[in-house]
């Protein structure tokens, strides 16, 4: 029978083996990340200013993921990886020009927090921007991988490479509703995702035992078709070989896998949350006995390397970090004359093109001429798709939205999805990462509450806090407002929600040729935009919305988003005595307004903004300065509104060209509207509500 010593000899015999300068490369980059947690706690007056995390207990597992990405696989990442980042190549001082906020900082020059990368650099690995809620990496993550089969079947997708997307999740954040709607739709199609959770039994202060009844590996059990793997998140060998696993199972593109690693957690939660208020010294001391570092050191020692070559290892890195340090601290802080720039992406669509009525063009309602302007951009962009809620099959949307487009396209780009709106809303982030062009819908706009989520954290957000890197395209549709009996859960407004989010663009087409123009705008600008299509003025069966029905512009049509138009001008001699009023709205306010101003012929002028951001303020400021009476009127409830918000800055910088004080009307201030139509036609404006307000604004 062997000894303890030659059986324990025989098992490192057999042990799998990785190439000796990747485990040296490994232990010196485990050198640089320990040293540079020390130097970030030995300056806490200087690092820790900004909250910041570290990698500390976690490199094992971060430097086997981040050392096997290839320069064509995409990755999401947590606010602890930066030892993934070292992984891929980055050099310390690149980090810590991050965590003081300065003007260098690769990713965001000095917006946003450390660990937060946003990298798009030939030969790496792209790193879209992402917001630090735990969690919520995982959708975005998945519709990047959404995204690349779908420009895979188009045959869309350069080179022979079979790129893969690492989504990085902490074990806590496993727990959140919208990693499961990122899992679900992740099985569903079979995509090419490797999920990484990096378990080192914490949250903040709250232990795994506290938050959850089983870990990440057991919970995605529930998911048929995901693959699953455990390794020793604390072993480097382990953690390698089972990353170079998970990646080949994705790259031979047989759906998704999740890497369960166990880790420790040797540093702080955050420099703002240090482990000694919360931690005490049992648990340290048991978590110091899986430390990666010495478990690799351990091992290559074991296996013929000397402690002179690793020290020398070590005292390079240690080099490094000194150095890079130094350079880090003295360089320059952010020109703080840039802090508003990258708020959108600019457009290339500047000015209106193509034909509005072309000759021999026939009526079309709105609803069909959304379908037509979607057919337009699926036809002559194969890297477009559109999904939603029963926009797919045979039925093509609750409204006929989406009619034919299934059948005409195929399930590739023409597909259902399940009820998951964040979902919908977020993977349109990582859809633009890798190139899709994502058309998306929510079925009522009473359902987009929630996909705000990711609408406000991830797709508002990129542009600004990576300097322009990574400006999400994605258009979201979004049908809207009441017409009669939708009750409370089919007829809200949400436009003054949408237009508190900084970064999106809100678009409020009136009338079918608008619809097209406007459609075309959006799905060309660079930028998130939100499109609001009133339901009662689909169809123009709504009694006064005749004229949403308009001749169908030619294919070539296309409106830039925040130009106004003047859809009913006053008479000029009534303009000239002063006898006029200007009533500034949008949708179905439009034509409340346009039957109103039929009681005072010639009197009024009606702009409909189209676009309710951009704003087209020069076309408002016109309009007041030559009528001088002014109504803004919404569909909204009033109170604390986008109308009344607009009233304000027109009393604020138009004040000296006012004869009267600006008047709003908007719907009643209540939770909901009410089922019953006469409740609804009580709590709503109409012609005769608008009419009322005119003979008030006119007699002043």
């Amino acid at each position: 029978m062997p000894s303890t010593r030659e059986a324990k000899a025989e098992k490192k015999v057999q042990r799998p083996k990785v190439n000796r300068e990747i485990l040296l490369k490994a232990y010196q980059l485990m050198c640089t990340s320990k040293r540079m947690a020390e130097t970030y706690d030995e300056n806490k007056e200087v690092c820790s200013k900004y909250v910041h995390s570290t990698s500390r207990g976690h490199e094992a597992i971060q430097l086997a993921a981040g050392m096997q990405l290839q320069s064509y696989d995409f990755a999401s990442l947590y606010y602890r990886d930066e030892s993934v980042l070292l992984g891929i190549g980055l050099q310390p001082y690149e980090l810590m020009l991050q965590l003081m906020g300065k003007a260098d900082d690769p990713f965001s020059g000095g917006r946003t927090y450390y660990g937060h990368p946003s990298l798009k650099r030939d030969g790496f690995p792209v790193i879209p921007h992402q917001s630090s809620a735990t969690g919520m990496q995982a959708i975005p993550a998945t519709g990047m991988a959404h995204g690349l089969k779908y420009l895979e079947s188009q045959g869309l997708l350069e080179g022979k490479d079979k790129p893969v997307v690492l989504c990085s999740l902490g074990d806590g954040s496993v727990t959140e509703g919208e990693v499961s709607e990122a899992f679900q739709m992740a099985v569903l199609k079979k995509l090419p995702i490797v999920y990484l959770v990096q378990d080192n039994d914490w949250g903040i202060s709250a232990t795994g035992k506290e938050m959850r009844t089983m870990d990440a590996y057991e919970f995605a059990a529930g998911f048929k078709g995901m693959e699953r793997m455990r390794v020793n998140g604390s072993d480097f060998i382990d953690s390698f070989l089972g990353m170079k696993k998970a990646y080949q199972y994705a790259r031979d593109r047989k759906g998704p896998i999740l890497v369960h690693a166990k880790c420790p957690l040797l540093g702080h939660h955050t420099s703002g949350v240090r482990k000694e208020w919360y931690r005490g010294d049992e648990d340290l001391k048991l978590h110091a006995q899986t430390d990666p570092l010495p478990i690799l050191e351990k091992y290559l020692l074991e296996t013929g390397e000397t402690k002179k070559h690793l020290k020398e290892l070590a005292d390079t890195a240690l080099d490094t970090v000194v150095r890079d340090y130094e350079y880090a601290l003295n360089s320059a802080d952010p020109d703080i004359n840039d802090f508003d720039s990258h708020e959108f992406a600019q457009t290339p669509i500047i000015e209106e093109k193509g034909l509005r009525r072309p000759e021999g063009a026939e009526k079309v309602v709105m609803v069909d001429a959304a379908l037509h302007a979607v057919d337009d951009i699926l036809k002559n962009h194969p890297e477009a798709l559109f999904y939603g809620q029963d926009v797919g099959g045979t039925l093509g949307g609750v409204f006929r939205e989406a009619a034919t487009l299934a059948q005409k396209y195929g399930d590739e780009r023409i597909f259902n999805t399940p009820i998951q709106e964040a979902y919908i809303v977020g993977s349109t982030a990582g859809m633009s990462a890798v190139g899709a062009k994502a058309i998306v819908e929510i079925q009522f706009a009473d359902y987009i509450w929630p996909g705000i989520n990711q609408l406000v954290e991830e797709l508002s957000k990129s542009c600004y806090l990576s300097k322009g890197k990574f400006p999400i395209q994605s258009l979201i549709r979004v049908p809207i407002g009441a017409y009669g009996g939708g009750g409370p859960y089919h007829s809200g407004s949400i436009e003054s929600t949408l237009l508190n989010i900084r970064g999106i663009k809100v678009v409020y087409p009136s009338n079918a040729a608008d619809m097209k123009g406007l459609m075309k705008a959006a799905f060309h600008d660079p930028n998130p935009v939100v499109m609001l299509e009133h339901k009662g003025l689909y169809w123009s069966k709504v009694p006064g919305t005749g004229d949403a029905k308009t001749h169908e512009p030619d294919k070539d049509y296309i409106i830039p988003l925040g130009k106004a138009n003047k859809v009913l001008l006053a008479d000029e001699r009534k303009v000239a005595n002063g006898e006029s009023a200007v009533v500034i709205t949008y949708g179905m306010g439009v034509y409340w307004a346009k039957a109103a101003s039929k009681k005072y012929e010639g009197r009024i002028e009606i702009l409909d903004l189209r676009t309710l951001n951009p704003l087209d303020w020069e076309a408002v400021e016109s309009c007041v300065k030559e009528h001088s009476r002014v109504l803004v009127l919404t569909e909204e409830p009033l109170m604390n509104s986008f109308a009344e918000s607009l009233a304000g800055r027109i009393s604020k910088e138009c004040f000296e060209y006012l004869d009267a004080p600006v008047q709003t009307l908007g719907a009643a201030n209540l939770p909901a509207i009410p089922l019953n139509v006469d409740l609804e036609k009580q709590m709503l404006p109409n012609a005769d509500k608008v009419a009322d307000v005119l003979e008030t604004l006119l007699s002043y």
